[in-house]
Parts: C-alpha cells; sequence; structure tokens
C-alpha cells in the first residue's frame, strides 16, 4: 500500500468516526466530553486531552452533566454525560492554544 492510499484510508477512517460521533449525539442528546470533541472533528487522543480541560471548566463553572452507568469491560462505570449546549457553554470559556484545538472550540461553541 503507498502512502496517497494510507492517507485516503486515515482520512475516510477519520470521517466515519467524526460522523459516528455527530449521529450519536443527535440520536441520544447528550454524550459525554470526549464524543462531542471527536463530532468536531479532532482525532481520539486529541479529543481526550480537549474534554479533560473541558472537565477542569466544568467544574469552574458549576455546569454538571447527567450520571450514566455504563460497561467498561467486566465492570461498570458512572459517566458524565452533556447537552450540545452545556457542552457550548464550556467552549466559550475554554481558550485552547493550538490552531487544531482553537478550531474544534469554536465547532464546539456553535454546535447548540
Amino acid at each position: 500500500m503507498n502512502a496517497k492510499a494510507r492517507a485516503a484510508r486515515r482520512t475516510i477512517r477519520q470521517r466515519a468516526t467524526t460522523n459516528r460521533a455527530a449521529a450519536r449525539i443527535h440520536r441520544r442528546g447528550n454524550a459525554s466530553l470526549t464524543t462531542h470533541a471527536i463530532a468536531a472533528g479532532l482525532p481520539t487522543r486529541a479529543a481526550r486531552s480537549v474534554a479533560a480541560t473541558l472537565r477542569k471548566t466544568a467544574a469552574k463553572l458549576g455546569v454538571t452533566g447527567t450520571q450514566h452507568r455504563v460497561h467498561a469491560g467486566r465492570r461498570m462505570r458512572t459517566t458524565t454525560r452533556y447537552t450540545p449546549g452545556q457542552v457550548a457553554a464550556l467552549a466559550v470559556v475554554y481558550r485552547p492554544r493550538k490552531p487544531a484545538y482553537k478550531a474544534a472550540a469554536a465547532r464546539l461553541a456553535l454546535a447548540a
């Protein structure tokens, strides 16, 4: 497989992940902060970083999502899901430095 094909496959894989995350948010009405960041177009690793910062921002602003129990392997885990409106409120306060994160923050703020 040549480099061009690898890049094309990576692009398609990233697009599919983004669309899947956006569809999940639209279907459920809420999602984790990582899912919102993925739906904004960030890769998974960067989305986790943005989500961690948004969690800190949520604690400062007093924004509480809804608690949900999910299966994590063989255990149950409690997660917090946020609506697009709550994420937009967090994204307005969020001040990233990286250009990719700035673009994602703008998309998150417009999502509501």
